[in-house]
């Protein structure tokens, strides 16, 4: 076990992990963010994406040991009260189903606006490769569109 100062959603968070620990694991065991979701473990189906420095990671494949003062956000982290454009754009297309790889569709869709505000179908489609298994894909382009209508990159 060794201890980590990590910088999680803007706090200074300290953990004992052994430095193999998969950040997913650190986020959800020890920091009890589990908007932060488990879904293959090898970092293909994005349920448990967040960002590192503003770029898009799979969680489950980054160890902590590599985090160093590199800024993690969560879906917790991405706005206090679920109010980010994506957030509320979501809402209003209605696009989750089951829900359970939003949170990393929304991390992984908040990433691309911030390196392309007013992001293609093209472009979100060779961005966005996290998997839906309700096949909510129509629906989180049409999201992601219109909080990019809306300023979607306000964080």
């Amino acid at each position: 076990m060794a201890s980590y100062n990590l910088n999680v959603n803007g706090k200074t968070m300290t953990v004992e992990a052994d430095p193999d620990t998969p950040m997913l694991w650190v986020l959800r065991d020890h920091l009890n963010l589990v908007g932060t979701k488990f879904g293959c473990g090898i970092a293909q189906c994005g349920a448990c994406t967040v960002h590192l420095n503003g770029e898009a990671i799979r969680s489950c494949q980054l160890q902590v040991a590599s985090v160093g003062n590199n800024k993690i956000t969560t879906i917790e982290g991405l706005s206090k009260d679920g109010d980010h454009p994506l957030q509320k754009a979501w809402e209003e297309i209605d696009v989750a189903q089951c829900g359970y790889c939003q949170a990393g569709q929304i991390m992984a869709a908040a990433s691309l606006l911030k390196k392309k505000p007013k992001p293609t179908d093209a472009d979100i489609d060779a961005t966005m490769n996290n998997i839906c298994r309700c096949g909510t894909h129509y629906r989180i382009r049409k999201a992601i569109h219109l909080a990019a209508e809306k300023g979607g990159v306000s964080k």
